[in-house]
């Protein structure tokens, strides 16, 4: 029997990224037997010639129990698919929750998807942190980012979806190694699963734990847009602080970028991210290279801002009152 964690998602207003797969299918159904509010949306990326039927079951899924449907195509991606397919579909996620005001987005990410996750960043290089990639709550900006079925294997949430006869798609993709990830599942994650799934699902259930003991060495005490300033508990604890508020921002880090993190105290990492190190208050923004007024540079200077971070602060009208009390917290404004 499959049961889900529905507590955060009772009144709120949430949207299930549906593909007509296993998967997501499975949640959906989940879902509606929970009494769970919730819209879906789909993306047609037209590389299958089942995907005009997928969007047409989802179309009819949503009319079927009144729900409502979002789908778009998306552009042709002639390399780099995975990156790109999945940056058009969070783009188009975004959209959404500006327009729609979604307070979360549900995916259908399960014990293979962590499983196979774990592999690929074990064979990169990787921490505690990395290697448990999927959690089931994740803040976002504007929103939280929720997997409620990581607990249980394709293999469970297809025997669920026959057992109750609700209708599903098969991804003939999901056979293509020309894509990692199904390099790693089908060499992998699948045998593994089909031989130690209790053993492994209790594993991930101990290293949580140890992740969120981990974590307790760091806490972020200010968030705007793409700022963050995190105070740091444990000197040690620079790496993982950075490594896990880039990554909420949608940046991984390399191992020679984790390196060199631990090393300085001020850089810029990719050429996109701006992080400063003062005392033990560590900040992180977007890396700008722009003019700023003579005035606006003295404030910062008074406040005590990293240089680095001033030009993202200007540019998004960050009020400098307000990020200098998280700073210097004993100084109050005259």
């Amino acid at each position: 029997m499959i049961t889900i964690d529905t507590t955060f998602l009772r009144n709120k207003k949430n949207l299930l990224a549906f593909s007509a797969g296993v998967d997501s299918s499975a949640l959906f159904f989940l879902l509606l037997e929970n009494n769970i509010k919730f819209d879906i949306a789909i993306v047609d990326y037209g590389v299958r010639r089942q995907s005009k039927q997928e969007v047409s079951h989802a179309k009819a899924l949503a009319r079927k129990y009144k729900l409502f449907c979002h789908h778009i195509k998306a552009p042709k991606f002639e390399t780099h698919f995975e990156k790109k397919a999945r940056d058009f579909r969070y783009e188009f996620f975004d959209s959404l929750l500006t327009i729609e005001g979604y307070d979360a987005i549900l995916t259908a990410h399960q014990l293979n998807d962590q499983l196979e996750w774990l592999l690929m960043r074990l064979t990169k290089g990787a921490g505690l942190s990395e290697l448990l990639g999927l959690q089931e709550l994740t803040q976002k900006n504007n929103y939280t980012l929720v997997r409620p079925l990581l607990s249980y294997s394709k293999e469970e949430l297809l025997t669920y979806l026959k057992t109750n006869d609700h209708p599903y798609f098969i991804d003939e993709s999901n056979a293509d190694e020309k894509y990692e990830r199904n390099k790693f599942r089908k060499q992998f994650s699948d045998t593994l699963l089909s031989e130690y799934k209790e053993g492994i699902k209790r594993s991930f259930d101990y290293l949580a734990k140890d992740k969120e003991h981990l974590e307790s060495e760091f806490e972020t005490l200010y968030s705007e847009k793409n700022l963050r300033v995190i105070k740091l508990h444990t000197v040690g604890s620079k790496r993982k602080a950075a490594d896990l508020a880039l990554k909420s921002l949608g940046y991984l880090l390399s191992s020679a970028q984790r390196q060199e993190i631990e090393k300085e105290t001020s850089l810029v990492i990719g050429g996109e991210w701006a992080i400063e190190l003062q005392n033990d208050l560590l900040t992180i923004a977007p890396y700008l290279t722009i003019d700023m007024p003579k005035k606006f540079k003295e404030a910062c200077r008074v406040a005590n801002i990293p240089n680095k971070i001033r030009p993202y602060i200007f540019q998004k009208n960050i009020h400098i009152d307000s990020f200098r009390r998280v700073l210097s917290p004993d100084t109050t404004k005259s």
